[in-house]
């Protein structure tokens, strides 16, 4: 095990699990880090089986988590989640808020249930989940929330993304709102901006929305940051560590890039 930095402290980590062909995603490499510095970890995911996977890797490394299926879009089921993590733990002190999908095309191309999906998943999923768990931060007087943005919601990516950067943008208005709401009483919020992360999944999902070939789509998404090559799911998982532990204990309201350096570039 590592150095246990959140030791004692019960995390839901909610898109714990990995899309089909991504063995790494985000949420995923959070939730195993957490896991790692002594965190009991709350595994959130639509599809239980993902979630499952998570758990036992983080069983086979000696943590403590289990898997909870739910689908945050729906209020009940953000309910039923805080409520078995309070029950399973006896707290909630993080809330990783992970889920997120992307669908191209601008206003005239973008069909309106596709806008409908991205908006719910991306920003609705995240006040959901907010919308229950802070009652039981506000009962213990702290509580850290990390949410996953995007730097699509403050640079426009190279192709459109209506839904996607506009949910984002959400996002980061919601991380504010609610830092500022609750900064007197314990409850920290921040957002995470990754940037071009390598993952399977989004490979496959962007060069076959491009007609790109893979190896080529890689090259040019390393070629465009500035440090020479893109992200991994453990960055963006060692950033959400930091803020999820108390030495951020004086960080709230902030919008964290992890992108190599591209939203530097002219």
């Amino acid at each position: 095990m590592a150095a246990a930095r959140l030791k004692g402290k019960a995390a839901i980590v909610v898109g714990a699990g990995s899309t089909p062909g991504d063995k790494m995603g985000n949420g995923r490499a959070t939730a195993i880090v957490f896991a790692r510095e002594r965190a009991s970890v709350m595994l959130v995911d639509r599809r239980l089986d993902s979630a499952e996977e998570t758990q036992r890797m983080i069983e086979d490394e000696g943590g403590r988590a289990f898997a909870f299926e739910a689908d945050v879009t729906r209020a009940e089921d953000c309910k039923r989640m805080a409520e078995a993590c309070v029950e399973a733990y006896g707290r909630i002190d993080i809330l990783h808020n992970n889920v997120g999908i992307g669908i191209g095309g601008g206003p005239v191309e973008l069909a309106e249930e596709d806008w409908d999906a991205v908006l719910d998943t991306n920003l609705k999923g995240m006040y959901l989940a907010c919308k229950y768990v802070i009652p039981h931060m506000l009962k213990q007087g702290r509580g850290s929330i990390i949410n996953i943005s995007s730097i699509g919601a403050i640079r426009f990516p190279p192709y459109p993304m209506l839904a996607y950067s506009a949910s984002k943008g959400g996002v980061n208005s919601l991380t504010r709102s609610i830092a500022m709401q609750y900064a007197h009483q314990g409850i920290r919020c921040n957002a995470i901006l990754p940037g071009l992360i390598h993952t399977p999944m989004a490979i496959e999902t962007i060069s076959a929305g491009l007609g790109i070939d893979k190896q080529e789509l890689i090259r040019l998404r390393d070629a465009a940051v500035p440090m020479g090559h893109m992200g991994e799911a453990w960055d963006v998982a060692y950033a959400a560590l930091f803020l999820a532990s108390d030495e951020a204990k004086y960080i709230t309201g902030v919008l964290l890039p992890v992108d190599g350096g591209l939203t530097c570039k002219g």
